[in-house]
């Protein structure tokens, strides 16, 4: 069944390369249309559309179909284009002329918008939560190595004392910065574009205050091309923002790939997180961090891939945003997936906690020294020289106990205010 037939049939050929994969991908959105179509029935009742009987018995049907598209076994056989004709069939059979009502007075235009829009907002929602909950396993790992050594980098050089504190706690603040645009994507997500039709409206007296209200929107979005106009451009915002989080992964990744190395050291993981080589039999790859680090980094290539598919649209649409569906949809999954493996292996770890004893990291605390001078009266200039002729000279003698006072500094973490701004992000969408 296709809503738009009209008798012709179509080239097996064409109907194969124009319907692709888009009944796998519809599945997702089957629970979200069924619910966009109960709340459109239930306007059309109430605008005397159609009548309250009819009404009634569409979303009593709609409403038994929900638990139908939730279960894992469902499908979308061939013999329908997609889910939106599957559900309209599914009603006709069921209701007779009633169910051939359904589709009064919109568009397969603004029913998959809808479908989009909610199933987006629920994806990010269950986001949030998993970059939440890891954020909240690097904050825990902060505070169990707090004060546990661990020497800073600038180009690729020894530089400044740090710690694991400092660096777990880092990425759980990078990752609060992250739930602020994940909660800003999520609130432009949250316009109603059902009624807008095939992106013009219609001449019927519907009521789209009420199903922006139905289905929990937080707004309308009240231009109809303005509407039909989110296609494609949401699936994009939300892909950019997925690809923040996605960059915040792969980073840390690419640090514990990087210091797992026997030139660095600075971590190690048990024989279960790692895996060994077909021939060296010493070895403990990290495929895992490396895998995480390249499945981010092609996630946030999915921008570019959406990017380059909404070039020179036109106002209107175009068979062209079909294929945005498995580009936002995988998305999804593959940052879900990587927020659980990652919270997963990462409480593994183990830190190294005799880094300072090594003799490459004895001038680290170089600066520090110096900075100890200066607190005493000496002018920096003349601080900077004395500390640089003692090195060369070789009479430099590390002072491993001084501290870092200031707020942020590897001894003054400030988690609680971390904490505070992860918690803050993930209701609000603020750092406050």
């Amino acid at each position: 069944m296709k809503l738009w037939e009209k008798g012709i049939p179509t080239s097996k050929l064409v109907e194969q390369f124009t319907v692709g994969d888009d009944r796998t991908y519809d599945r997702a959105l089957a629970k979200y249309d069924v619910l966009a179509s109960i709340a459109h029935a239930k306007m059309l009742g109430r605008q005397s559309i159609i009548s309250g009987e009819e009404s009634d018995a569409l979303v009593k049907a709609l409403e038994a179909y929900l638990h139908t598209v939730g279960q894992e076994h469902f499908i979308i056989e061939d013999s329908f284009e997609d889910i939106h004709s599957k559900i309209e069939a599914y009603l006709i059979d069921t209701l007779g002329e009633t169910g051939k009502k359904i589709h009064t007075a919109r568009s397969r235009n603004d029913q998959v918008l809808t479908a989009i829009q909610l199933y987006c907002k629920d994806r990010l929602d269950e986001v949030c939560e998993k970059t939440h909950h890891f954020a909240g396993v690097l904050l825990h790992l902060a505070a169990t190595h707090s004060s546990v050594f661990m020497p800073g980098y600038t180009h690729m050089q020894v530089a400044m004392p740090s710690s694991f504190g400092l660096w777990f706690s880092a990425y759980a603040e990078t990752l609060a910065d992250d739930l602020v645009s994940l909660r800003a994507v999520q609130h432009l997500v949250d316009q109603n574009p059902l009624g807008s039709a095939a992106g013009y409206g219609s001449s019927f007296d519907i009521d789209r205050a009420f199903t922006t209200k139905a289905l929990d929107f937080q707004n309308l979005k009240v231009n109809a091309i303005a509407a039909q106009m989110m296609r494609g451009r949401t699936e994009l915002r939300v892909v950019s923002t997925l690809g923040e989080v996605a960059y915040s992964l792969s980073k840390l990744a690419n640090d514990i790939c990087l210091y797992m190395g026997q030139d660095f050291g600075f971590v190690h993981f048990p024989d279960h997180i790692t895996t060994g080589s077909s021939i060296m039999p010493h070895k403990k790859n990290p495929d895992v961090f490396e895998l995480i680090r390249a499945k981010a980094n092609t996630l946030q290539a999915s921008r570019t891939e959406l990017s380059s598919l909404l070039t020179n649209l036109t106002t209107g649409y175009h068979r062209d945003l079909q294929l945005t569906k498995p580009i936002v949809m995988n998305a999804f999954d593959q940052l879900t997936e990587l927020l659980e493996v990652f919270s997963e292996v990462l409480p593994e770890i183990r830190v190294n906690e005799a880094l300072a004893q090594h003799e490459k990291y004895q001038y680290i605390w170089s600066v520090d020294t110096l900075n100890k001078w200066v607190s005493e009266g000496m002018p920096f200039r003349e601080a900077y020289q004395k500390m640089a002729q003692s090195i060369a000279d070789k009479s430099y003698a590390p002072d491993t106990s001084l501290k870092h006072l200031h707020l942020g500094s590897k001894d003054q973490l400030g988690l609680d205010l971390i904490k505070q701004k992860l918690d803050s992000a993930l209701q609000t969408g603020r750092l406050n």
